[in-house]
């Protein structure tokens, strides 16, 4: 991604219109699909991708200091909420964020999401996340299909539409 597209990125969410400025990445046919497993917060059970084999992983990177991300979290639990019975789920990666401004951020804005902790950044950089939010389509069989960076509404048909085809595979 280019330094010129990374500020866009940046930016587009900082404005009520976000929507239109997000990028969209079909991810590197040649790429595999980094592993992935965090602990996760509060109890620090590990998760890991290969958990949600057979399931369309929506995979959030966000950080409580970032506005846009702030915004689009309820807009996720609410596809997690509606499309979860089809096999959708929603992962929220926290990038390199305490447990104590973690339950300070929660506190104030409760989640539901299955929320991970990556303290270090290893994962979110192994992602080729450079802006947040960052969030990444995964398929049934746990390859990852199309990057989206920037706030996006993911309660919109906008955003249905961008999960529906990876939706159609095979359930589990």
């Amino acid at each position: 991604m280019k330094r010129r597209e990374l500020l866009l990125a940046a930016a587009a969410g900082f404005g009520a219109g976000a929507q239109a400025d997000t990028i969209r990445r079909p991810w590197p046919k040649a790429q595999a699909t980094p592993a992935l497993s965090l602990p996760g917060h509060p109890d620090g059970k590990p998760w890991s991708l290969t958990e949600a084999r057979g399931k369309v992983v929506v995979l959030n990177f966000w950080a409580s200091w970032c506005e846009p991300c702030r915004a689009e979290l309820p807009s996720l639990e609410l596809l997690e909420a509606s499309l979860g019975g089809e096999g959708l789920r929603v992962i929220a990666v926290n990038h390199r964020e305490t447990d104590a401004a973690l339950k300070r951020f929660l506190d104030q804005m409760p989640v539901s999401l299955q929320l991970l902790r990556d303290s270090d950044g290893a994962t979110t950089r192994a992602f080729g996340v450079r802006a947040f939010p960052t969030t990444v389509l995964i398929d049934r069989g746990g390859q990852a299909r199309l990057s989206v960076i920037g706030e996006f509404d993911w309660n919109s048909p906008e955003a249905r539409q961008l999960v529906a085809p990876y939706l159609k595979g095979a359930k589990s």
